[in-house]
């Protein structure tokens, strides 16, 4: 770190301001994350502290912002309820067991990304097709958007008060007859119906209370079933019910938004000397406190979503106890099974969209970062955090387009972001709670508009059809599924449509030696795609007695273009026919030497056989290549 602060290109003003822009823009997204999961803000803040401080000083792309993001958080949801459900079933049940199941996830995660680092499967990164990388960056800047959207509505309350729970019914649980409510096996009349109360049959007490097609318990005062035509049915809650924002609360926050925008637009044309988005957000918050006005802020979105809220400072000293925290979690093969698939899907998800940000950072700012020590970095910073009682994370593309908008390039710009909300949670909780909601989704709609590839409209008539697919695709996929489903089904399909091209462009010119020799000089590829065309060009019947293929403007290519080969060789052979194989390269010969015997007796050896060399690994080589002696 030390070094890195001694470094003369270092620029402290810019760095520092953009880290803490982020710090204010990260708050809403990680406390999603936590409503999202179903955890404590506080976990969320904590585990994205510790990500993102880890990840900045030590991972492969200076700039990139690392956090709790809302791409891991959904592949968690299903573990988490199923781990409380697991809980209830122990000989001495646990509450809350889901969370403890998290927390192994999160290290199990980490593990995963570092071992993906060591074995350097990030550069794999480099296989991604640029139209993957515009639907990429289309796809999330929607989901971003969408998400955005979610601001301008409220949290519906029950009839206790509380965040309405949408929930679904599953299998009938009790039958209602004339008010009676009845168990299913001996038809036993348990409860009856008065208005909107039900009462215990053997108590004669008020048990639960219907309301809007839902029966709470009284003393919860949670849901536990749905009312329909035929009785009772359990529940599967599907998250809190939302209504658009009314009245005045919706002009003003429409207003702030607004002048937020207007903020970060117009001030970089006045003065770059400070970033426009900590500016704006500083103005509106001043602008709201003046004034009155009645705008959702930080702290009435935290309580209103049900969580822990800000004060943080037992909740972390309580989480640094290891023996306490890890004390309720099972060390055995059952846990391992449970959590394996929901660690792999987070760690898959997490690095490919850490490392689709870090293709979008070398863009924007005209350098190169290295894949595979970002993969050892977020790995390292998820097995911290969970280690310590705080959730997943990984890279996140919104805020890192923030933090180079407003002058964040070097590591200190996210040591700066982890430091500043570790502060907001331990000391500033109440000032921070002041800031309007609008002041954050407005800098979030400005970067959503710097984000979006607007070129891809322009472009998408002037490249080909294939390319034009795989970038609305992608871009489709990740709205409407998973951003690791989406780069997986773009790098598919364009790697089909390659395959396919290249198969199409196998070609075969003939033509005959003074001896009577027919030469076939292949061109193209020979691969699995193109092994078709290939056998077509053989007319293994009426060729002369000697027959040559000149692969001088061909390439072997895998084992598939071995057996065409091998089974086309015998076929000749068998005819009574010579066959000669000329000009294959170096590297074609020792497969081909490798796959069968066979091929020694007609692989023609030449002085002009083609010869190939590999360009050098970039990664290996720091320097420039003229400073190597080789």
């Amino acid at each position: 770190m030390m070094k890195y602060i001694k470094n003369k290109k270092i620029n402290i003003k810019d760095d520092t301001l953009a880290g803490i822009t982020v710090s204010l823009a990260m708050i809403p997204e990680v406390v999603a994350f936590a409503f999202v999961a179903q955890i404590s803000p506080i976990v969320a803040l904590f585990g994205a502290f510790v990500v993102g401080l880890i990840s900045a000083m030590f991972g492969g792309r200076p700039g990139l912002i690392s956090g709790a993001a809302g791409a891991v958080a959904v592949i968690f949801v299903t573990m988490i309820q199923e781990g409380h459900a697991k809980g209830l079933l122990f000989d001495q049940p646990i509450e809350n067991m889901g969370y403890f199941y998290l927390l192994a996830a999160v290290v199990l995660m980490g593990v995963i990304q570092v071992v993906a680092g060591l074995f350097k499967l990030g550069k794999f990164v480099r296989l991604i097709p640029h139209p993957v990388m515009m639907g990429f960056v289309n796809g999330l800047a929607i989901v971003i958007f969408l998400a955005q959207l979610g601001m301008f509505k409220e949290n519906k309350k029950d009839v206790f008060g509380q965040n309405m729970r949408k929930t679904t019914s599953k299998e009938l649980i009790y039958n209602v007859n004339n008010n009676e409510v009845k168990d299913l096996i001996s038809d036993t009349v348990l409860f009856t119906i008065d208005g909107n109360s039900v009462i215990n049959t053997t108590t004669n007490t008020k048990a639960f209370t219907i309301s809007e097609g839902q029966v709470f318990d009284i003393n919860s005062k949670k849901v536990v079933f749905n009312v329909g035509e035929e009785g009772f049915y359990a529940v599967k809650d599907s998250g809190v019910v939302k209504t658009l924002m009314q009245g005045n609360r919706l002009y003003t926050m429409i207003g702030l938004v607004l002048l937020t925008m207007l903020i970060v637009w117009g001030l970089p044309k006045l003065t770059k000397k400070v970033p426009a988005a900590l500016t704006a957000i500083l103005i509106v918050t001043f602008v709201s406190i003046v004034f009155g006005l009645n705008s959702i802020n930080v702290g009435d979105f935290i309580r209103d979503g049900g969580g822990a809220g800000l004060n943080g400072i037992d909740e972390i000293s309580k989480k640094l106890n290891l023996v306490d925290l890890w004390s309720n979690l099972p060390f055995n093969l059952d846990t391992l099974k449970f959590i394996a698939p929901y660690a792999f899907l987070a760690a898959s998800v997490g690095l490919i969209e850490t490392l689709m940000t870090m293709n979008l950072v070398d863009e924007l700012t005209d350098s190169r970062g290295n894949g595979n020590k970002e993969c050892v970095a977020q790995g390292a910073g998820n097995i911290v955090s969970g280690l310590f009682g705080g959730t997943g994370g990984c890279g996140m593309i919104g805020q890192t387009v923030i933090n180079i908008n407003a002058g964040g390039r070097g590591r200190l710009s996210g040591v700066t972001m982890a430091v500043t909300l570790l502060i907001f949670i331990l000391f500033a909780d109440k000032y921070i709670e002041q800031v309007p909601i609008a002041a954050l989704v407005g800098v979030m709609f400005m970067m959503v508009i710097e984000t979006f590839a607007w070129s891809s409209f322009r472009i998408i008539k002037k490249i080909p059809i294939a390319d034009a697919c795989v970038l609305v695709i992608v871009s489709a996929v990740t709205v409407f599924f998973d951003l690791a489903i989406a780069v997986f089904v773009g790098v598919i399909i364009s790697a089909l449509s390659f395959a396919w091209e290249n198969a199409r462009m196998i070609r075969a010119r003939k033509r005959f030696k003074p001896d009577g020799t027919k030469v076939y000089e292949i061109w193209g590829p020979l691969f699995f795609g193109s092994i078709t065309a290939f056998n077509e060009k053989f007319d293994i019947k009426n060729d002369p007695e000697n027959v040559e293929i000149d692969f001088v403007e061909s390439r072997i290519s895998d084992h598939s273009a071995l057996e065409a080969l091998f089974v086309l060789v015998e076929k000749y052979q068998e005819a009574g026919k010579s066959i000669k194989l000329k000009h294959l390269s170096e590297d074609c010969k020792v497969l081909m030497y490798k796959a069968s015997e066979k091929f020694h007796d007609v692989i023609v050896e030449d002085v002009d056989d083609p010869r190939y060399h590999l360009a050098a690994n970039p990664e290996a080589f720091p320097k420039p290549l003229h400073e190597y002696k080789f």
